[in-house]
């Protein structure tokens, strides 16, 4: 499969963002590929994934690349992200919108969620990535409000982050979702508050895993959380803030079995 992603030019967050879990997730059906090219225009101090200036340039090709390593790759549910594109007018939702569209094409079958940067807002790309038919819509608050602007980059907000979950689902988004790393010195209420908040903007699902630090640049751990802890924070965000799921472990991460935890949310549900 590495070789079929480096022979279209396609990337995956799996690799760039050096995810653990990759060879699990990848053998269980889901993989998380990532369009727009892999040089984000931001530089938020936890994320591996490289920054610089893109200058517009997208690979016109991809729509039909990302379609054909997903009948081939043989995967039951697809997470579709990208890097964030501010130099690009619409930030990339109409390449989004393309993507999306070939792969119904081809694999019309599979279930696809969509992982989207912010797009600064714009509730016109979010309308253009929704009519392309998802399944799953997600964003990441990432961190609790206090710790935002230490972790994200400067043009990344808490509140902008809410609104787009809360601006997709108004948009008939049937499930939202969204994820926080703990670790970063977040203190209990400080996620209450923000489990409070992701709910009150509408979101379905949410993943909690631990921060590790990808490289001496960026932030340090402030803290390694226990299973124990992991284990309470979902029975929160089950019991007392009424998500559908939520998947709660040191190693889980946004995307981290997308397919499973969906497919038995649906079954539970049917």
């Amino acid at each position: 499969m590495r070789q079929k992603l480096s022979r279209l030019a396609l990337s995956t967050v799996c690799q760039e963002a050096k995810c653990p879990n990759l060879n699990e997730c990848w053998l269980g059906g889901t993989a998380t590929l990532m369009i727009g090219g892999d040089t984000c225009t931001r530089g938020c101090r936890f994320c591996s994934v490289q920054t610089g200036n893109p200058q517009g340039w997208l690979n016109p090709d991809e729509p039909a690349h990302v379609a054909q390593v997903v009948t081939e790759g043989g995967w039951r549910y697809v997470v579709l992200t990208s890097v964030d594109r501010d130099d690009l007018p619409d930030g990339g939702a109409a390449h989004w919108a393309a993507c999306i569209t070939a792969i119904r094409a081809r694999s019309p079958g599979i279930k696809l969620e969509v992982l989207t940067p912010d797009f600064s807002g714009d509730a016109q790309a979010i309308q253009k990535i929704l009519a392309s038919d998802v399944d799953v819509f997600a964003h990441n608050l990432e961190t609790v409000a206090r710790l935002t602007p230490t972790v994200r980059d400067r043009r990344a907000s808490y509140p902008q982050s809410l609104q787009v979950l809360k601006t997709a689902k108004a948009l008939g988004a049937q499930y939202t979702k969204s994820s926080l790393m703990l670790g970063l010195g977040e203190q209990p209420d400080e996620i209450h508050q923000a489990m409070q908040d992701l709910r009150a903007a509408g979101v379905d699902f949410l993943t909690l895993g631990q921060y590790l630090q990808p490289t001496a640049r960026h932030l340090p751990v402030t803290e390694m959380v226990s299973e124990s802890v992991f284990d309470h924070w979902r029975e929160v965000a089950e019991q007392t803030y009424g998500f559908s799921y939520c998947a709660s472990g040191p190693l889980v991460r946004s995307s981290y079995q997308a397919g499973q935890w969906f497919e038995r949310f649906a079954k539970n549900n049917s």
